[in-house]
């Protein structure tokens, strides 16, 4: 199923809804940087789906082909780099494809794999999400009239966080040396990074450096990855209060 179909006059975009008649492929196995997205995708018209991951994400893409994906770069089974690359090269194309990261040098390989555009975490107000699509879309794709600039920010649900926060942990408790070796706790650091940088928690994002550090120099990061669970552990008990 193509949902890149031509607009008709109740899925025209408009000023204060233009991304109206677009599909927005959101793969990201955040909950909480999803219902960013989500939120953002709905204030502007657009219908979103999710994936939560490179395999669910292709099987989605064999019935819906989207108007855009935006592909976060971590995964549980692997790089959004590459799906970005498999789309990049498909025919139909997807219209506009978006990596999306809070890490340094996430944008460098979505665009190298062949992403159009790339959006930061933690994401800005509802106008820059709105600009980052617009401005990389065929004009046909446009709101024909002047766009209103809503300069909110997002602010997604608590609860979506705390479901990130209980996933971390339950990972991390099962996590022994071997798993060290077999990148669950690359996977993890890299995954609160994300919900470190989207929350702006500063201590969370600097235990997460310092466990990436770590795997970078070949080290086996026990007592960083213990301070890293003892942090989320913190995390789940101020919000269980709230």
């Amino acid at each position: 199923m193509d949902d890149h179909s031509p607009f008709s006059p109740l899925t025209t975009p408009s000023a204060a809804r233009p991304l109206l008649g677009m599909t927005v492929l959101v793969v990201e196995d955040s909950r909480f940087a999803s219902d960013a997205l989500r939120l953002m995708c709905v204030r502007s018209g657009a219908r979103i789906r999710r994936a939560d991951s490179l395999c669910s994400a292709r099987r989605h893409l064999q019935i819906h082909l989207p108007t855009v994906i935006i592909v976060d770069m971590g995964l549980p089974d692997g790089s959004g780099a590459e799906l970005i690359d498999e789309l990049h090269n498909a025919s139909p194309r997807v219209e506009l494809i978006l990596g999306t990261s809070g890490d340094d040098f996430a944008e460098d390989a979505a665009r190298a794999a062949g992403a159009d555009g790339f959006i930061t975490k933690p994401y800005g107000s509802l106008a820059t999400f709105q600009q980052a699509i617009l401005s990389r879309l065929a004009v046909g794709f446009r709101p024909t009239v002047a766009r209103i600039a809503d300069n909110e920010t997002i602010q997604p649900d608590p609860v979506a966080l705390r479901d990130d926060l209980m996933h971390a942990a339950d990972t991390l408790q099962a996590t022994t040396e071997q798993a060290l070796k077999d990148g669950v706790v690359d996977y993890v650091a890299q995954f609160l990074g994300g919900i470190a940088r989207s929350s702006e928690d500063d201590s969370l994002l600097n235990a997460v450096r310092a466990v990436e550090q770590g795997r970078k120099q070949g080290a086996m990061p026990t007592a960083d990855v213990a301070h890293l669970t003892g942090l989320v552990q913190e995390r789940l008990a101020q919000s269980a209060t709230i």
